[in-house]
């Protein structure tokens, strides 16, 4: 089992910059990934970002050059940065652990927004 919990979503303006993070109850070293996926009003959840344990990233065509992954090992978290954001970025992001079985946190809404 491993908890998720999402924080440092909110309202901001287009252009702007927010930083999502997302803590384990586990060490994500045992994790073989940790993603970011999103689902914004009517569509379907999409992946955003995410990471192996070993450091292989891959991110959505959508948000690249603009969305960073990273993690903090000691802290069992994993951030999202993004900046350069857009109104279409608006969306309900929820983290995800992959062991095999998937875990996945609440979710967070983003809003941008002028």
């Amino acid at each position: 089992q491993v908890q998720l919990v999402e924080s440092g979503g909110g309202l901001v303006q287009p252009g702007g910059s927010l930083r999502l993070s997302c803590a384990a109850s586990r060490s994500i070293l045992s994790i073989y990934a940790m993603g970011w996926y999103r689902q914004a009003p009517g569509k379907g959840r999409e992946l955003v970002a995410r990471m192996t344990s070993g450091g292989r990233t891959n991110y959505a065509d959508s948000v690249k050059g603009r969305f960073t992954i990273s993690r903090d090992n000691a802290k069992n978290t994993v951030y999202l940065q993004m900046n350069s954001l857009k109104p279409e970025d608006t969306a309900v992001y929820y983290c995800n652990a992959d062991r095999g079985s998937q875990y996945w946190g609440k979710g967070i809404l983003v809003t941008v927004s002028s």
